[in-house]
């Protein structure tokens, strides 16, 4: 282990026990959004670019932002206490403690070599026309699983949704931003650059890491940067536009799903000679779809109506 490898790992533990001990909401969240984004150096030196890009993107990115929309509906978000007592706290620590030592200990008693799959799943990706591996996995192998993680993240913007009264249940989410020349001045310089990286994520993730979802969390963040900004409005959750953007991810990875008994013998099962061309579809609606949906997850539920 050299230097920087121990003070990466010293810093990921103060930032974690910062997110945990800090005393006001804000200085919670920001030790959990430094955290997330250590942890994607981290995963990064692993060599799991694919699973670091994924942490800085949620981690670091939009989970960091709902936290701070959080921060910012509650009465003072600056003298917001922890008000749990200190025997709790410590069972707390205890337990957190516990779960990281049976980990540790799972991850050090494993058998050399590790188990795993890796040797199937190079030796099939010829199928799939597809070079990167996790790409392979996740829209191949593992489908039903990508799907399902679609369409439960589609039933948690409904959950969100639900929680507007029903005057305003087809209106515009959150609050109208006023125009701020400082984040006006940053969504400028962020939004063409950050358009390129999506682009390139999406395009490149068929053979390298990248891919759809990362692809989308990156639009849904500029969305949420020109929004914050007060360049645009959300748009109201009743346009059928967006109603079609939000499910279009989960419809037609089942349409094709099923058509797969029809062309391959199997739900999910793609043709040989028309995989790739089938999975990039996939991942171009799911990159639609969950853009779409994260953005509106971090604009929450419809607090207006539909007029601006």
């Amino acid at each position: 282990m050299n230097v920087l490898t121990l003070a990466l790992a010293i810093l990921l533990l103060i930032a974690g026990a910062w997110a945990v001990v800090a005393r006001s909401a804000f200085a919670a969240v920001s030790g959990f959004i430094v955290c997330g984004l250590l942890l994607a150096v981290v995963w990064l030196i692993l060599g799991a670019p694919d699973v670091a890009l994924t942490e800085a993107a949620i981690g670091g990115g939009l989970t960091g932002a709902l936290l701070f929309g959080a921060c910012g509906v509650l009465q003072d978000s600056s003298t917001v206490r922890n008000s749990r007592s200190v025997s709790l706290r410590i069972a707390g620590a205890l337990l957190s403690l516990l779960v990281a030592c049976g980990l540790g200990a799972a991850f050090l008693l494993l058998p050399e070599p590790a188990p795993g799959l890796g040797g199937e799943v190079r030796s099939s990706m010829a199928a799939t026309g597809l070079e990167n591996p996790v790409t392979a996995v996740l829209l191949t192998f593992r489908a039903w699983d990508t799907l399902l993680e679609k369409v439960v993240v589609l039933l948690a913007l409904v959950g969100v949704w639900s929680f507007a009264p029903d005057s305003l249940w087809a209106g515009r989410p959150g609050v109208r931003y006023r125009l701020d020349p400082h984040v006006i001045f940053l969504a400028q310089v962020l939004c063409p650059i950050g358009i390129v990286v999506g682009v390139y994520l999406f395009w490149v993730g068929a053979s390298a890491p990248g891919g759809a979802f990362q692809c989308a969390t990156i639009f849904a963040a500029l969305w949420v940067l020109v929004t914050m900004a007060g360049l645009a409005d959300p748009l109201p959750v009743g346009r059928l536009v967006v109603r079609i953007a939000v499910v279009a991810g989960a419809v037609v990875f089942s349409g094709i799903g099923v058509a797969g008994f029809f062309w391959a013998g199997a739900f999910l099962a793609y043709p040989v000679e028309f995989a790739k061309p089938l999975i990039l579809l996939i991942e171009a609606a799911l990159t639609l779809s969950v853009a779409f949906t994260l953005g509106l997850l971090v604009a929450g539920s419809p607090a207006r109506g539909e007029e601006p």
